[in-house]
């Protein structure tokens, strides 16, 4: 079976949903499984929602009803007034304002969990429907009865064994299917998410439980670049590149690829295409075991709104073992992602991300056995396969705060406001 993943822009409207149906029309959709992200910038707008309720904004109506008339109009546009789906939808919001209505939990994540799913419900429902009124004949599935996790909400571990069964026994051959990307629940009732951005994760998740002949993830992009090209002027498109490869630059910072999606498929060996779906004709790029990256080229990530953090002793003495491991037990504790790490005798410095605003929770408690300094609002730069060459052209005339080099990969830490443009 094929997996082929759309994000929020390959669905952002209407045109956008046609294009998506004109896809299957020409790559072919029988055996094929769907995962589909949230339209548009819709997560954000769920996400303000759930704001709005944890907060008791008075501007809760408000956000809901964006919401409901972004939907509407791109429904209006697909079908006619009478379809059945506009009730669905209706359903769903109705599911929404009842949980506000009921619910007693305070916890933001699990708030967040709980409704920020919804706005890729209605996505799928929305294009699910309207495949079949062209006679794109497509079985909906709802991926909260299907991959199965715990309950660390915002961040969830999948039950491989049991999200296998789910999977397997609810999929036939020579059928289309759709689903839901980032989404699963711990219980029938519980609904969780498996991080932000994680729909990638989604869709190598049931590549791997159905031994997918391959996942190919549609992008706005002609394929796996060299560099951001937000960030960096000139960039180059990949052929081919390896999982290591990729993951490596998934790790450093690379948005393309969500990081959790390559492990599944590499386990199995299912080729991984990135592809255009705005140029269907176009190669992309293929991602799979042990083959060389071509055209072989430095390869630069960027990582923004990071905090360069240094951490020493009070009384001068030595960084020991014991101190590093009280220091990234704090970090696990208040939820931060440490991306470069470097330590000398008597400091410790990290660049480190901050997804849960917690880090004036975890400065004030380094400060009460540490003497802790920080830039805020840095830009982590990655190049692999670098030269000399492009080193000075990346970084010529910006302010580097701090450097690490191994073999095949050379970071930088620099002040954010330096961080556009990059020459590559």
């Amino acid at each position: 079976m094929k997996i082929f993943k759309f994000g929020g822009a390959s669905v952002k409207d209407a045109k956008s949903i046609i294009n998506l149906a004109n896809i299957l029309k020409s790559e072919g959709y029988h055996d094929t499984f769907l995962v589909i992200s949230a339209m548009g910038k819709m997560t954000n707008a769920f996400e303000e929602i759930i704001l709005s309720y944890h907060t008791n904004s008075n501007d809760l109506a408000d956000k809901i009803a964006f919401a409901k008339r972004y939907h509407a109009n791109i429904s209006k546009e697909l079908f006619q007034s009478s379809h059945p789906v506009f009730d669905k939808i209706e359903i769903l919001f109705y599911e929404i304002n009842n949980f506000f209505l009921q619910n007693k939990n305070n916890n933001y994540d699990y708030i967040y969990d709980q409704i920020v799913g919804y706005a890729e419900l209605i996505s799928t429902l929305i294009i699910s429907n309207y495949l079949n009124v062209i006679n794109i004949q497509n079985t909906w599935l709802d991926a909260r009865e299907l991959i199965k996790t715990n309950r660390h909400f915002r961040n969830a571990a999948v039950d491989w064994h049991i999200t296998c069964q789910n999977i397997t026994k609810s999929v036939r051959s020579d059928s289309l299917y759709i689903t839901q990307g980032f989404i699963g629940a711990a219980t029938k009732s519980i609904a969780t998410t498996l991080g932000r951005e994680g729909s990638d994760y989604s869709a190598a998740i049931v590549a791997y439980c159905l031994n997918a002949e391959s996942l190919t993830i549609w992008k706005d992009v002609p394929g796996v670049l060299n560099a951001d090209p937000r960030y960096f002027k000139h960039t180059q498109l990949l052929e081919q590149i390896s999982y290591r490869e990729v993951l490596e630059m998934a790790f450093y910072g690379a948005s393309v690829i969500h990081p959790k999606t390559i492990k599944p498929l590499e386990n199995k060996n299912i080729p991984l295409y990135v592809r255009s779906f705005t140029d269907v004709k176009g190669k992309g790029t293929l991602i799979n075991k042990e083959i060389p990256i071509f055209p072989l080229t430095a390869c630069y990530t960027h990582k923004s709104d990071q905090i360069l953090l240094s951490i020493a002793a009070k009384d001068f003495s030595f960084m020991i073992e014991h101190n590093i491991s009280h220091i990234f037990k704090l970090f696990t504790e208040y939820k931060i992602n440490v991306n470069l790490i470097q330590n000398s005798a008597i400091s410790f410095s990290v660049c480190i991300e901050d997804p849960y605003n917690e880090f004036e929770n975890l400065s004030k408690e380094l400060a009460k056995h540490y003497k802790i300094t920080f830039h805020r609002d840095v830009a982590l730069i990655s190049i692999r396969h670098f030269s000399k060459d492009t080193i000075q052209k990346t970084l010529s005339n910006k302010n580097i705060l701090l450097q690490q080099q191994s073999d095949e990969t050379v970071q930088f830490v620099v002040k954010n406001n330096q961080s556009h443009f990059f020459t590559t």
